[in-house]
């Protein structure tokens, strides 16, 4: 059994050697754990999860076997330091792994005075790494939505509206906003969390199959139709039926969901009866529905019909701040996918990031990423791996002016952020008077996010 509240550390000896410094260690206040094994020091990272780990590696081959630096790669969240002879340093392939994953080493006989320094150091970054994490984390509270600026503050606010009654919703935006994750927040706040939550792009389905796949069918209703088939609709009884891409679903099917909105039963296709269904309606679309209906391509009766509570989600290029959280976060959670040596991003690549317009929104910025996560080299993520080379793509042209604006107001937001919105800590780390804070606060338009925090608390 660990305590949790002392400084645990694994120690993870993989030669035939004794372990070295435990002593020293349990009398520098270290809760040690000793593993002579992988199974052993995967156990204990999962009863204990130290936030610092030493091994201690001799120049065999098989002191970085696979399974070993698996052991290594995979346990993100610690911080691991070597000790190992000064022979292993020849070793092209425990050179390349300490390189990869470790915090740092030492090489034998070591001076008990700088481990323990180094241990302490160690210990330090895991505790800043973890809290991090934390915070980034602990931006997105609505289903992974991730992000602090203004605008998705006040999204957030209106999917809580939202969430608390049980009317109609529509919610637009460009593709890659996360349309149907603000779906799901709603569906969790709701009273209907628990029940069924069931989403239909309407957009990808056969437009000989949607009004089958909408409102079931009975067996015999067409050839090919061996059984009868619950729709949708009907699956989704008690529950939230997410309707995405709206705006793309046929004319002449908008007769039939008008239908069921209005009178909230359905009738299968080649069935007599009607069945009553009690669901919530929320649908999306990227069209420009107003357009739309002028155009007569969609039903102005069932629009206003969806249309009761209305959201947008803010397209990735207006979220001010939130493209580098975005991208950390991302890298966080897409970690076991990338290559050991990749570390996180260089300044020229969140630069560029930042400055990129993002037409596929949050899920380019996913997909770019991850594939940067496989394909990058280096230590650093640079502009290249993400394919956004500062040659290539559409870029937002900023003035200086406008840049020192980006980076005082974005400086405030980090600090307000981190300080949890009090004021007096924030102004300490700025190095500005409480007053002169506000006054920037107020001059940037960040009162909103003061205000989004006295209403949560």
């Amino acid at each position: 059994m660990c305590r949790h509240e002392a400084r645990n550390l694994l120690y993870f000896n993989n030669t035939a050697q004794p372990a070295v410094m435990l002593g020293e260690m349990n009398a520098a206040g270290w809760e040690v754990k000793l593993a002579q094994g992988v199974g052993d020091a995967r156990r204990i990272m999962e009863d204990c999860a130290p936030r610092v780990a030493v091994a201690q590696l001799d120049d065999r081959h098989e002191a970085v076997e696979s399974s070993v630096q698996q052991l290594f790669c995979t346990s993100r969240q610690t911080e691991w330091v070597a000790l190992l002879p000064k022979s292993c340093i020849d070793s092209g392939r425990i050179r390349q792994v300490i390189s990869d994953v470790f915090h740092d080493f030492h090489t034998l006989p070591v001076m008990p005075d700088r481990v323990l320094a180094t241990l302490g150091h160690a210990y330090g970054m895991a505790e800043v790494k973890r809290k991090v994490a934390i915070e980034q984390m602990g931006t997105g509270d609505e289903d992974e939505m991730v992000g602090s600026s203004p605008q998705m503050l006040d999204f957030f606010k209106s999917i809580r509206k939202a969430a608390s009654v049980d009317a109609p919703v529509l919610i637009t935006g460009e593709s890659g906003t996360g349309k149907e994750l603000a779906a799901l927040a709603i569906h969790e706040r709701s009273a209907r969390a628990g029940r069924p939550f069931v989403a239909v792009n309407c957009g990808a389905l056969p437009g000989g199959l949607i009004q089958s796949e909408l409102f079931g069918h009975e067996k015999g209703a067409f050839t090919g139709a061996i059984q009868r088939k619950v729709g949708r609709i009907e699956s989704a009884d008690s529950g939230t039926i997410f309707l995405d891409e709206i705006g793309d679903l046929p004319f002449e099917l908008q007769a039939n969901l008008l239908r069921f909105l209005q009178e909230r039963t359905i009738e299968r296709v080649g069935g007599t009866g009607k069945i009553g269904v009690d669901v919530r309606v929320i649908a999306a679309t990227h069209v420009d529905m107003e357009t739309a209906v002028a155009e007569g391509r969609f039903r102005e009766d069932l629009y206003y019909r969806l249309n009761v509570l209305r959201l947008k989600a803010p397209s990735l290029r207006e979220r001010e701040g939130d493209i580098e959280l975005l991208a950390r976060y991302f890298f966080t959670r897409f970690a076991h996918e990338k290559r050991p040596n990749v570390r996180g991003f260089s300044a020229e690549a969140l630069r560029v990031m930042t400055s990129y317009t993002w037409r596929g929104n949050v899920r380019e910025l996913i997909n770019r990423i991850r594939r940067a996560m496989v394909m990058c080299e280096n230590r650093l993520i640079g502009p290249a791996d993400l394919g956004l080379d500062r040659r290539q793509g559409p870029r937002r042209v900023i003035t200086l002016e406008t840049a020192r604006k980006a980076a005082e107001k974005g400086a405030i937001h980090q600090a307000l952020m981190q300080h949890r919105n009090n004021l007096s800590e924030a102004a300490r780390e700025l190095g500005v008077s409480r007053v002169t804070l506000y006054r920037l606060i107020e001059k940037y338009g960040l009162a909103s996010r003061l205000r989004h925090s006295s209403e949560a608390a």
